[in-house]
């Protein structure tokens, strides 16, 4: 969600590439395409709505009605919804019981579709206060770890709770946010969504040019660099590459 649609599109084109398309949603929708496949959508923010520019992520699920009723029934939030939209999709935005937002979506999505594909996001992350009992409460909502035909599997590593489907990484849930952190924007519980780039160099010099700023230093593993950004209205991002692994002897 962004106050300035136009400015919002011309910074992540030329940050991410993403070309723009017409969103069925109405005016102020459009959606990011990359490949020509769907990346993201941006609406906007009315003038007289109290709520920052932040990327939120929805997540597809059979019910919407009754999936907001699971969250109600574990102490989370229902803000929006459910609503049905011109798309013929039905969704709502909430918050789980720390306050960090997402949204559900019911109908409409691409069965091919999911974070870590193709030119979709590359994982989310939710930083949150304790990432064993947030986990227990998604799985209970979504549906994680059901055994249900391409449902998430859920796993502990490395001091994170990690989700997968279909064996491959789409979200990790970290811990640790203290109480005095949770007031701080930077530092309270919210998903954090990380988006793919071929030269992460290149990504950050269009995103400062554009009126970007980098919010951390360029972080690496032995498989990926990644940084952390805010955009022109302050909405935090992370921008990810796979790191040149040595040639085979």
């Amino acid at each position: 969600m962004a106050r300035d649609l136009h400015g919002t599109q011309q910074f992540y084109g030329a940050v991410l590439g993403w070309k723009f398309r017409p969103a069925r949603l109405g005016e102020g929708w459009t959606i990011a395409h990359l490949d020509g496949v769907p990346v993201a959508g941006i609406g906007t923010l009315t003038s007289d709505l109290p709520v920052a520019a932040a990327w939120t992520p929805y997540f597809a699920v059979d019910d919407a009605d009754e999936t907001a009723d699971r969250v109600r029934e574990r102490s989370g939030t229902v803000a929006v919804g459910p609503v049905s939209f011109p798309s013929g999709g039905r969704g709502a935005l909430v918050a789980d019981r720390d306050g960090a937002v997402f949204g559900i979506w019911a109908g409409g999505v691409s069965a091919d579709w999911r974070v870590g594909r193709g030119p979709a996001p590359a994982w989310l992350e939710l930083r949150t206060r304790d990432a064993f009992e947030s986990a227990i409460f998604y799985g209970e909502v979504l549906g994680w770890a059901t055994g249900r035909a391409g449902c998430c599997e859920v796993s502990y590593e490395d001091d994170q709770v990690v989700l997968r489907q279909g064996g491959e990484p789409v979200a990790r849930l970290n811990g640790g946010i203290t109480e005095a952190a949770a007031h701080v924007p930077e530092t309270r519980p919210r998903w954090h969504v990380y988006f793919r780039v071929p030269d992460l160099d290149e990504a950050i010099e269009a995103a400062t040019a554009s009126g970007g700023t980098t919010l951390s230093t360029i972080m690496s593993s032995p498989t990926d660099r990644w940084v952390t950004l805010r955009d022109p209205e302050g909405a935090m991002f992370t921008l990810t590459t796979a790191r040149e692994q040595p040639a085979p002897r």
